[in-house]
């Protein structure tokens, strides 16, 4: 069975918080041309940057969080109560008002978020949103079909799993704390969080098993 869960009414969502990156968006365009017909930058070295970004290096802090989750009881009763906190004592944190809930996957449940009015994402601890997130079709469908969409994603689920859908908003942001993977026993905490991908931490996907590394 799957939940809807709705932090907030519509004209909450109808805020500014991402508005003034469409200008910012434009402007980084227009000097990424400029200097690409100066044949001072190549685009490809920015896309792979940006790519490096988005999946590798923004997303190492909230790998590490997870991973922390993982290893000390006292911290992830802390990211359950107060993720917020949690998140800001290791050092990460977002934008003044952002406030961060954590949602723990268990053997019969699997979250999954989405932003379904615009595309709130918590920069801090996931760096760059990927495309497909702020995709009308992800949106939309995730919440209409989120078993569908998992299975898009490579992620099959079994019919007993419930699948719960958290929608972000600008006042509350979610981080899903996918399940630790067995056989870690003897990893160390940045071991672990190597383990921990961007898709796992939005609910697309899982924690990475100790074969995948090798």
């Amino acid at each position: 069975m799957s939940k809807h869960h709705h932090g907030h009414d519509h004209h909450d969502h109808d805020h500014h918080h991402d508005n003034h990156f469409t200008d910012m968006e434009a402007r980084v365009k227009a000097l990424e041309t400029v200097l690409t017909e100066k044949g001072l930058i190549d685009p490809a070295a920015i896309d792979a940057i940006v790519e490096t970004y988005e999946t590798k290096i923004g997303p190492r802090n909230g790998a590490r969080v997870v991973a922390k989750a993982w290893v000390d009881p006292e911290f992830a009763d802390l990211l359950k109560r107060d993720a917020t906190a949690a998140i800001a004592s290791l050092g990460y944190t977002g934008r003044q008002g952002e406030h961060m809930r954590a949602v723990f996957n268990t053997a019969d449940t699997h979250n999954l978020v989405v932003c379904t009015l615009c595309s709130c994402y918590p920069w801090s601890v996931l760096g760059l949103p990927p495309v497909w997130y702020k995709a009308p079709p992800y949106r939309s469908r995730a919440v209409i079909d989120p078993r569908g969409v998992l299975a898009e994603f490579g992620l099959t689920l079994s019919d007993e799993t419930r699948i719960r859908v958290w929608d972000s908003t600008a006042e509350l942001r979610y981080l899903v704390v996918p399940e630790r993977p067995a056989g870690t026993d003897g990893l160390g905490e940045e071991q672990l969080a190597d383990l921990v991908t961007r898709d796992a931490m939005i609910g697309t996907g899982l924690a990475l098993s100790v074969e995948a590394l090798r």
